[in-house]
C-alpha cells in the first residue's frame, strides 16, 4: 500500500453507484521516448460481476482519457489476455488498437534475483 499512498507509483479511481463502489482502475505513469511525453498505463480495470454491462467501465476508462489529456499524455494503454474475446470487442468499439507487434517480457522471482545480483 505504500506504493499508492506514500511514494505514490500508482493512483486508483473508484468508481460508484448509489454511493456504493461497482469497480476501480488502477494506472500509473509511463514515459514514451517515441512521443517525448508521459502516457497513463492502466494495470487494472474491474467491475463488480453484477453490474458488469452497464456502462461502468467505459466510464472509467473515458474518466482516464481526459485525465490523459489534462495531463499532457500522448497515449493510454493497458493489456489484455488474448482469450478474453469480450474484452477485446468492447476496447476494438471504442477505439483501441492492439499491439500484436509486440511481445512482453517479464523476469520475476529467481530470474529477477540472479539478474539483480550480476550487479
Amino acid at each position: 500500500m505504500d506504493s499508492l499512498f506514500v511514494r505514490k507509483a500508482a493512483e486508483v479511481i473508484i468508481g460508484e453507484y448509489d454511493g456504493e463502489p461497482v469497480g476501480f482502475a488502477l494506472f500509473f505513469h509511463n514515459f514514451s521516448t517515441f512521443l517525448g511525453r508521459p502516457g497513463i498505463y492502466l494495470e487494472d480495470l474491474y467491475i463488480r460481476p453484477e453490474m458488469r454491462g452497464r456502462g461502468y467501465g467505459k466510464t472509467l476508462l473515458v474518466f482516464l482519457a481526459k485525465l490523459a489529456k489534462e495531463r499532457n499524455c500522448g497515449r493510454f494503454e493497458w493489456w489484455c489476455l488474448d482469450w478474453n474475446e469480450p474484452s477485446i470487442n468492447f476496447y476494438k468499439s471504442i477505439g483501441a488498437i492492439p499491439m500484436d507487434e509486440w511481445t512482453v517480457y517479464r523476469v520475476t522471482g529467481q530470474a529477477l534475483d540472479d539478474l539483480a545480483d550480476e550487479f
